[in-house]
């Protein structure tokens, strides 16, 4: 199975997002969409949305979020083994070899800690993938899909784009959205911005399938738990609307440039303080929107189909039960 390596932002950033931040300014902009990470950066800080989508400015990689990548790219490897070679001993070796080959497709990563933090921080990723062990059997199930892709459009004409940990399918029909996070679970402060990227996932799944998922689980690697949550349609329904609302601020904001900055307890591990003004700091000249082409395209046309990107996984997951 091969390996993409995209990192370079806080950990839970998509994949495709953070490849962007990370040296790959230079390459043809992709249209703007909204995703779980520049949903919240937006609701969090107007100017931080348009550092990371309009600026587009790198972000140095920290060695917390490069971790997050080794341990999802770790687990995503496990499930393209047969089932009975899902161990946790088997699985924790393909550590060392996975980082290896991320240092050699991104050399940045090499100078990212000293070479005498270099052995322990490895066997915290190796401890993370344990943790998994204790929380599901990968030998009793089979994923439908693992770091899946999808673009779609909302009813409203809103481009979603995200990347799914993990879609399980039960023999009875019932999807799963599972999310993996390499830190500890939230404090009731931060318990809804993790539910809200489940959320965002949940309704991305529900426009492509025309079905609501049954479980929505979050994985907290660092101290052994998980989260599940149930969604309902109505609920999918009105998340839609207000997704729609916030495109649309999103839509005005880059028309007219204003981006305000909003101190707030993210702050604190923001790359961008000495270009805040809440900081002191003076953003760069704004570049102006995109191209109209690189906004949303508007409602589809009546008949008009579905735009999706990374088509629905081949062939159904195998569960051992429901869920």
């Amino acid at each position: 199975m091969g390996m993409t390596v995209t990192m370079a932002q806080p950990v839970g950033t998509d994949p495709a997002e953070a490849s962007e931040a990370f040296g790959e300014a230079a390459r043809p902009r992709r249209p703007l969409a909204l995703s779980p990470s520049r949903a919240s950066d937006f609701k969090s800080c107007p100017l931080l949305y348009r550092l990371r989508a309009v600026d587009r400015l790198p972000e140095p990689p920290s060695p917390a979020a490069v971790r997050g990548t080794l341990v999802h790219t770790v687990l995503e490897e496990m499930f393209g083994r047969p089932g009975p070679e899902r161990t946790p001993r088997r699985t924790a070796e393909a550590v060392g070899p996975a980082w290896e080959r991320m240092a050699e497709q991104c050399p940045e990563l090499v100078g990212m800690l000293p070479d005498e933090a270099m052995a322990g921080w490895l066997d915290s990723a190796r401890d993370l993938v344990r943790s998994y062990f204790r929380l599901e059997d990968p030998r009793r199930f089979e994923p439908q899909a693992c770091e899946y892709a999808v673009e779609i459009d909302t009813v409203d004409g809103v481009p979603l784009r995200g990347f799914i940990d993990r879609l399980d399918l039960a023999p009875t029909g019932e999807l799963r959205i599972v999310d993996y996070k390499t830190g500890r679970s939230p404090g009731p402060d931060f318990e809804g911005r993790a539910l809200y990227q489940l959320k965002f996932y949940a309704l991305m799944i529900y426009r492509l399938r025309g079905v609501v998922p049954a479980q929505l689980k979050l994985i907290y690697l660092a101290d052994g738990l998980s989260l599940q949550y149930a969604p309902s349609e109505s609920e999918l329904i009105g998340f839609s609307h207000a997704v729609g609302a916030l495109w649309r601020a999103v839509t005005a904001a880059l028309e007219s440039g204003n981006f305000p900055a909003r101190r707030g307890p993210m702050c604190r591990w923001c790359t961008h303080q000495a270009l805040c003004p809440e900081y002191g700091g003076t953003p760069p000249p704004y570049p102006g929107a995109p191209s109209p082409g690189a906004l949303s395209p508007g409602p589809p046309a009546a008949g008009a189909p579905m735009t999706v990107v990374g088509a629905d996984p081949i062939g159904p997951g195998v569960t051992a039960g429901t869920f």
